[in-house]
């Protein structure tokens, strides 16, 4: 009887030794630890892929502000449609080095792209859409098509 108790060494789990080295690897801080770093770097404002926005909205128009320190306004394009709004921020960067003849040593050339996305719940009137970008910060001004209201008989 005493071979049916899940006590009993002999009825060991296949999986045990899998799921103990799992453990041990969750639990371990090998240097910083991976998962503090990859909460660190979803989590830093210049990471790649994103940067803030703000959507306010009042009775005519929605009022878009995405801080952008550093950013020039050529490095910045606008999409506008009816429903959304696409903002996407582009740097390229060229380094060169050259020796005393002027023979390039080393080039190098980075290029990062960021978009984001923004939907809006009423359409927007995209002839009208105002932008200015100012110390960091871009801000628009999407007026809102006025739809007919309907009276029920």
């Amino acid at each position: 009887m005493s071979g049916n108790l899940p006590d009993d060494p002999s009825k060991k789990n296949p999986f045990g030794d899998i799921m103990e080295t799992l453990n041990g690897f969750f639990h371990e801080r090998p240097g910083r630890g991976l998962l503090e770093s990859i909460d660190e770097f979803f989590a830093s404002p210049n990471s790649f892929g994103g940067f803030p926005v703000q959507l306010e909205e009042n009775s005519r128009e929605y009022i878009v502000t995405a801080k952008l320190p550093g950013v020039k306004k050529d490095q910045i394009s606008i999409d506008v449609y009816q429903q959304y709004l696409k903002l996407t921020v582009e740097d390229h960067e060229t380094y060169n080095e050259e020796n005393e003849r002027k023979h390039t040593i080393q080039r190098r050339q980075s290029s990062r792209k960021s978009t984001r996305t923004i939907p809006l719940a009423s359409p927007v009137d995209e002839r009208r859409v105002k932008a200015s970008h100012q110390d960091g910060l871009l801000t628009l001004k999407l007026p809102k098509i006025k739809g007919k209201r309907i009276e029920i008989d």
